[in-house]
């Protein structure tokens, strides 16, 4: 497990309190999931596999299945892997609000300079990425750009003009349940209310 890449992860919070998970192994093929989370403000954590974690960004309005629509992407802290699969009520501290797997899948690496492939890890250094999602209610290929807005780091996110692309569809706003459990977060809050 890369202890290094997952130290701002772990300070941020206290694991046998949130419940949240802290480890996982990288399986055969990359995976990408993207998390509804209903905490101070509700937002989209896109997350992709990279390596021995979870790389992470915010995306206050979710995905767009629009390619003319860039949505902003805020970078956070990696994540640990088994983190994909977590759905539940984050307590009081950071991040606090309920969480639930709004997509995942497998995803491709299409990232190239000159014609010539980029791994992921040295896209991101660099500040671009693309990639081919395999989702429940995402498919094709994304792009990820950083751009420096707002006098810090941020990305924006955009989906490729491709046979994924829907400017009809805003699976954000009309699709809120989870791809794993179908419970939305209204339904995780419910049953954390139920619990007290």
């Amino acid at each position: 497990m890369a202890r290094d890449e997952l130290g701002e992860y772990r300070d941020k919070r206290d694991l046998a309190r949130s419940g949240e998970p802290g480890g996982g192994a990288p399986g055969e093929e990359p995976l990408f999931v993207v998390q509804r989370h209903d905490a101070s403000t509700l937002h989209f954590d896109f997350r992709l596999e990279v390596g021995d974690v979870l790389k992470s960004w915010a995306v206050p309005k979710g995905p767009s299945t629009d390619p003319s629509e860039k949505r902003l992407a805020t970078p956070t802290e990696d994540h640990p892997l088994d983190y994909a699969s977590f759905e539940g009520t984050i307590p009081e501290g950071y991040g606090a609000g309920t969480v639930v797997v709004w997509d995942t899948g497998r995803y491709r690496n299409l990232t190239e300079h000159r014609g010539r492939p980029v791994e992921m890890a040295e896209a991101l250094d660099r500040g671009h990425v693309k990639v081919l999602l395999e989702g429940s209610k995402l498919t094709g290929a994304f792009a990820l750009t950083r751009a420096p807005l707002r006098g810090r780091e941020e990305w924006l996110l955009v989906k490729v003009d491709d046979d994924g692309a829907d400017r009809r569809r805003n699976p954000a706003r009309t699709r809120p349940e989870s791809v794993l459990s179908g419970r939305t977060n209204a339904d995780v809050a419910a049953e954390r209310d139920a619990e007290r």
